[in-house]
C-alpha cells in the first residue's frame, strides 16, 4: 500500500508565488472537518457543567449596558446623542467589541490551550487558531437575542442596510485572526503576551465608541482616526440605524488593512510554526 509522505524543507517554507498560498489554503481546507469537530467540542465543554449555561454569554453584556444606562439616565455621565436608542447602541456595539476581543484572545491562547496537539499530531496548526473563532461567533449570535428583545421593546426597526453588516463583521474577524496568528506563536514562548492582550483590550473598549457615540471634536475625534477598530464598529452602527456611512474612506482603509494583516499573520505563522514544533 502506497503512503503519501509530505516532506518539509527550508526551501519549501520560503517559496514565493501564488502556489504557496494555494497550498496553504488546501491544507487549511483539508482540515475543515477537524476544525468543525473541535468547535463543537469547545462549545459543548464550555457550557456542559454550567448551571446558567448560555446565560453567561450575555450576562456581562447586559450588566455593563444596564450600569451605563443608569449612569446616563441620572446624568452622572453625559454619553451624548446616539443614532439609536442608547440601550440598543450600547448592546450592539458591545456585542461587536466582544466578538473582536474574544476572537483575538482565543486565537492568542489557542496553541497554549491545545497542549500536546501542537507537537504530537501532524496537521496544519492554523486549524487550532481558526477553531478559536467558532466559540466567539457562537457567543455573538447568542448576544443578539437580548438585542432583538430590546429592539422589539423600543419598536426599533433596523434598515435594509443591516444586511451588509455581516460583510463588515467578516473583516472584524479577519483582523482579529491575523493578529491572533502572530500572537499565538509569541505566546508559546512568552506566556505574558496573553495577559498583556487582556489588559490592552480592557482599555481598548473605552477608547472605542462603544458606550458613547463617535466623538466629532478634537482631540477626542483622534480616537476614531488612530483606533483601527473604530471605523469597522462605526460602520456597523451606521448600517444598523440606516444612516449614511460617516467614515467611508477610513472603512475602506481598514478593510484593506484587515486583509493585509490576515495574510501577513497567516504567512508568518505558516513559516514559523514548523520550526517551533521541530524544536519543541
Amino acid at each position: 500500500m502506497k503512503k503519501n509522505i509530505k516532506v518539509y524543507t527550508p526551501d519549501a517554507m520560503t517559496n514565493k508565488g501564488l502556489s504557496v498560498w494555494y497550498n496553504m489554503f488546501l491544507e487549511l481546507w483539508g482540515s475543515r472537518d477537524l476544525i468543525w469537530r473541535l468547535i463543537q467540542r469547545d462549545i459543548s465543554v464550555r457550557y456542559r457543567q454550567s448551571v446558567l449555561g448560555y446565560v453567561w454569554a450575555v450576562l456581562p453584556q447586559i450588566a455593563t449596558v444596564a450600569l451605563f444606562t443608569y449612569l446616563s439616565s441620572h446624568r452622572v455621565f453625559d454619553m451624548g446623542q446616539t443614532q439609536m436608542p442608547y440601550v440598543i447602541h450600547a448592546l450592539w456595539s458591545l456585542s461587536v467589541w466582544q466578538l473582536f476581543s474574544t476572537c483575538l484572545i482565543g486565537c492568542t491562547n489557542s496553541l497554549v490551550n491545545a497542549g500536546t496537539l501542537v507537537t504530537k499530531i501532524n496537521f496544519p496548526k492554523e486549524a487550532l487558531v481558526v477553531v478559536a473563532i467558532g466559540q466567539s461567533v457562537f457567543d455573538f449570535l447568542i448576544r443578539l437575542i437580548p438585542l432583538v428583545v430590546v429592539m422589539l421593546w423600543y419598536g426599533f426597526l433596523p434598515s435594509w442596510n443591516t444586511l451588509l453588516i455581516p460583510f463588515v463583521l467578516f473583516f472584524v474577524i479577519l483582523l482579529a485572526l491575523g493578529v491572533g496568528f502572530i500572537f499565538s506563536i509569541i505566546t508559546l514562548v512568552l506566556r505574558d503576551v496573553g495577559n498583556a492582550v487582556n489588559i490592552v483590550l480592557t482599555f481598548g473598549m473605552f477608547l472605542s465608541p462603544i458606550l458613547y457615540p463617535p466623538p466629532v471634536r478634537e482631540p477626542f475625534s483622534l480616537i476614531n482616526t488612530y483606533n483601527p477598530f473604530s471605523p469597522l464598529l462605526i460602520a456597523t452602527q451606521d448600517l444598523l440605524s440606516g444612516n449614511v456611512l460617516l467614515y467611508l474612506n477610513a472603512l475602506w482603509l481598514m478593510i484593506a488593512l484587515s486583509v493585509v494583516v490576515f495574510l501577513m499573520g497567516w504567512r508568518i505563522f505558516h513559516i514559523t510554526m514548523p520550526r517551533i514544533v521541530e524544536r519543541a
